[in-house]
């Protein structure tokens, strides 16, 4: 357990390193006002703090910087709550105040506030992605090599697209699919079709269908969902600014990820029973494109069912404190909005 005098060291790191990029020395950690300590004792507790592994020391003559363990801590611990300023409440406030009419609207304006609020990078999932899922599908024959494949969602929603049907596939072969698709996968949410695709058909569509693997592709081309309009990215560009990621190929490899709507689906859905302001810092993440990086998310909510979520991405040296309290306003009122429309 860190002693008091350890703690307000550790605070102190790490908001001046957030603030300043640069490891942090003794000395100008004695010239805060709220420390009060010489420059040797808070050697000497920063030489402890490195030892616990809440500090790291990049090289010899360097002062320190937070480790992963440092920041969980801080975050844990030290982080005051609701730390978003008059001026960040009072924008949005107006946001909401606009009233605008449609969820699509809501979510692209807020991802697009969020991201400018904080310079970092935001990530928002439309109440769609979790409570969409498939009420009917059909195959509909429009020539021996096309067909139409139709999708009806549970808020009604019909989707069709067109999709290539192998010459060898018979019509009661696509009438066995559809069939089984429907006894299958019925209210299964939209984002998990292709998932379960193979773990709920796969086995029987293998001992019961002679085209195994032409019809897989068909259904494959049929479920392809538009789930990427429901994921609403902001920002992305910031991650250039931030001097942690000079490294073109660092850079790279997270605005790869960031176009990976599967990864950034499992990334963001709330956790099972999940609520409120969660904090993944660096290896967190479970993904070594996020390694360096810290996700903050929020749930929001309705009849305490999550909705959605809304995440902000950011080096580990991000400012929690004040993007937890922005995410925190954010979510209660876009609960409350919603609340307010659905109902």
């Amino acid at each position: 357990m860190l002693t008091e005098r350890q703690r307000m060291i550790l605070n102190a790191i790490v908001d001046d390193y957030i603030s300043s990029a640069e490891p942090v020395g003794s000395r100008s950690i004695s010239k805060r006002g709220d420390v009060g300590y010489s420059p040797a004792t808070i050697r000497n507790e920063m030489a402890d703090l490195e030892e616990l592994g809440y500090l790291e020391q990049p090289h010899t003559s360097a002062g320190r910087i937070p480790s992963h363990k440092g920041y969980r801590y801080y975050v844990d611990h030290l982080v005051p709550w609701n730390s978003a300023g008059t001026a960040e409440m009072g924008t949005i406030r107006a946001f909401f105040a606009e009233k605008l009419n449609a969820t699509e609207q809501v979510i692209q304006h807020a991802a697009m506030i969020l991201s400018n609020m904080t310079n970092y990078t935001s990530i928002l999932l439309g109440p769609e992605v979790f409570h969409t899922s498939l009420r009917h599908f059909q195959l509909l024959p429009l020539d021996g090599n096309n067909a139409v494949a139709i999708i009806v969602t549970s808020t009604g929603q019909v989707e069709n697209r067109t999709v290539q049907i192998p010459p060898e596939i018979s019509l009661s072969e696509m009438e066995k699919v559809v069939n089984l698709l429907n006894s299958k996968l019925v209210n299964v949410p939209l984002y998990k079709l292709k998932s379960q695709l193979y773990s709920e058909l796969g086995e029987e569509m293998q001992r019961h269908i002679s085209h195994y693997e032409e019809l897989m592709q068909v259904l494959d081309q049929a479920l392809e969902s538009d789930h990427d309009q429901r994921i609403y990215l902001s920002g992305a560009a910031n991650m250039l600014t931030q001097p942690e990621f000079k490294d073109v190929d660092k850079v790279k490899t997270i605005l790869d990820l960031l176009e990976e709507t599967p990864t950034l689906l499992k990334m963001l859905s709330p956790a099972s029973g999940g609520t409120g302001i969660q904090v993944r810092i660096g290896t967190e993440n479970k993904h070594e494109a996020f390694a360096h990086c810290s996700l903050i998310t929020a749930t929001y909510s309705l009849d305490g069912k999550a909705l959605g979520s809304i995440g902000i991405l950011g080096p580990t040296r991000m400012e929690y404190a004040r993007v937890m309290g922005i995410l925190g306003i954010l979510s209660r009122d876009l609960t409350a909005m919603l609340a307010h429309w659905y109902k």
